[in-house]
């Protein structure tokens, strides 16, 4: 007979700590995401020239965006977390 694998009370059950990192690894990944595409954009795709700065400019606007979509997710959407589709 197959085992059931359910997934732990922390992944289920939202805190304001699992909302937090939740936000925190979004947010991160989008910042890293945006240099990436800055970077490669500016540099061997010479599609413009960017900065370091620019480039970091650039990402930080991208982060700062996703950092409010977060806070919007948890007063529209479900409490703890930083989706705003509802129960995820």
């Amino acid at each position: 007979m197959s085992q059931l694998h359910l997934p732990d009370a922390e992944t289920v059950v939202k805190t304001a700590k699992t909302y937090a990192r939740d936000l925190a690894e979004r947010t991160l990944a989008t910042a890293v995401v945006a240099a990436g595409g800055v970077a490669i954009a500016a540099g061997p795709a010479d599609m413009f020239h960017a900065s370091f700065w620019e480039t970091m400019a650039a990402a930080g606007i991208a982060a700062a965006g996703t950092l409010l979509k977060g806070f919007a997710a948890r007063a529209f959407g479900t409490k703890n977390s930083a989706s705003l589709a509802k129960g995820v």
